[in-house]
């Protein structure tokens, strides 16, 4: 019987700590731990490593040159098809680490925009994720054509019918890019231009927004079905999500909410696929409350918080009302976390999560009031409105009206403050 499974690409993992990085763009123990695990979740298999200490980077190989060796000899006493880079190379040093090793060459950043390219379901992922890698692969196209012709403005040696103002290979093939690149970010405007439309219409209707977000792997998913009682995919590997997802969310009788999953953070994340994803990422600063989702079993949940707070900053949303939700707590043998605008909960088990609901429910109070209403017979739809977006403390159906107690928010009272008896609009602290 022949074996029909797909063989897996054996890696050889690099990485390098040197001085004159900053702290953050150097190679650790932790850090080539994620990438063996993002090499897993592109479908490879790591099979060996290599740990370098410098003062600075190689300019020509990177890690140096007595290490490229070393590299090789496990890549060819491994049979692999792959190096990969913890950290981010220059093109030349990729094309240089290419010719020496002799098999495929990527750095983290090329990693994760392969895997965002397997794992894009939507049509404005896929766009946002072919956008970055054209943006990725642009200034690497030196030297990747150099086994062709190249045509030359002045003769020479050129063959017959290439003299002139002609143009190189890797000029044509830059402009078609470019080309390529303007063409992605129109597209990807008009996505926004919906997005703005939906959330105009979402403001219309008073619905607040609640946006999950945190580190890869988090639990963002599994709280996100757990609140909501959806079955989307939650399973335990990095950038399970890139697709945001929304569900709506009843907190209390008053109150329906709108919570979107985004894509997880990543230390070290390619400026290129921040960028791109800003279409989505975006929701983030529209957002009326963000959760951030924390997995307080991971050993190295402090430096992940940075990560994703530093991303947070940078994509604007750092005034948006923020409660940290830290999951996976019955994992947790230690002193949980506590203060305000925190939360421990278990995704899993569903322990702390109506503590958050009660939490949301506190940050989304948006002014509620006690009203008391008498609806002529002939508003008597307004009823149904008030039992379904309102808390309805006392009716009682008289000779010449419907008499409630109700306590309404905002925007249901804008609708229903006409059968307030004596009802007159406030008057703002500037009008006379």
């Amino acid at each position: 019987m022949n074996d029909t499974s797909v063989k897996k690409e054996h890696a050889v993992l690099a990485g390098l700590s040197a001085l004159s990085m900053e702290p953050s763009e150097r190679s650790t123990d932790v850090s080539m731990d994620e990438l063996a695990s993002l090499v897993e979740t592109a479908g490879g298999e790591p099979v060996a490593l290599i740990m370098q200490n410098l003062p600075s980077p190689n300019t020509h190989s990177f890690i140096g040159e007595g290490k490229v060796k070393e590299m090789k000899d496990l890549i060819e006493a491994n049979e692999c098809d792959l190096a990969v880079f913890d950290n981010e190379l220059t093109p030349s040093q990729m094309r240089v680490l290419s010719e020496e090793l002799g098999v495929k060459v990527l750095d983290r950043s090329g990693l994760i925009l392969d895997i965002f390219a397997q794992r894009a379901q939507t049509r404005e992922g896929q766009l946002q994720v072919e956008l970055a890698q054209y943006k990725y692969l642009l200034p690497r196209l030196t030297g990747m054509w150099t086994h062709l012709v190249r045509q030359t403005a002045s003769g020479g040696s050129s063959p017959i019918g290439t003299r002139g103002p002609g143009e190189t290979q890797l000029e044509t093939d830059r402009r078609h890019i470019r080309r390529k690149i303007q063409k992605l970010e129109e597209e990807l405007s008009d996505v926004r231009k919906v997005r703005e439309t939906q959330r105009r219409r979402r403001e219309k209707n008073a619905m607040p927004v609640v946006a999950l977000v945190g580190y890869t792997n988090a639990g963002k998913s599994s709280l996100l079905n757990c609140l909501t009682d959806s079955d989307i995919p939650a399973n335990d590997r990095l950038f399970d999500t890139l697709d945001t997802t929304t569900r709506r969310f009843r907190i209390d009788e008053t109150q329906e909410v709108l919570i979107s999953d985004t894509v997880g953070f990543i230390r070290k994340l390619p400026t290129h696929l921040i960028e791109a994803f800003k279409a989505t990422l975006e929701e983030l600063s529209f957002a009326d409350v963000l959760l951030h989702v924390i997995d307080l079993s991971n050993p190295e949940w402090e430096a992940q918080v940075r990560v994703v707070e530093s991303l947070i900053r940078q994509l604007g949303a750092e005034q948006t009302p923020c409660i940290k939700v830290f999951n996976k707590c019955d994992k947790y043998m230690g002193i949980l976390p506590h203060g305000e605008d925190i939360i421990c909960i278990s995704a899993k088990t569903g322990e702390g999560t109506a503590d958050l609901v009660q939490k949301l429910a506190d940050l989304l109070d948006r002014g509620k009031r006690h009203v008391h209403l008498s609806v002529p017979y002939q508003n008597a739809g307004v009823t149904d409105l008030l039992n379904r977006e309102a808390i309805v403390e006392y009716l009682e159906y008289t000779d010449t009206s419907i008499e409630i107690d109700a306590v309404v928010t905002p925007d249901v009272l804008g609708r229903v403050k006409q059968f307030i008896p004596g009802w007159t609009e406030p008057h703002e602290d500037w009008e006379s």
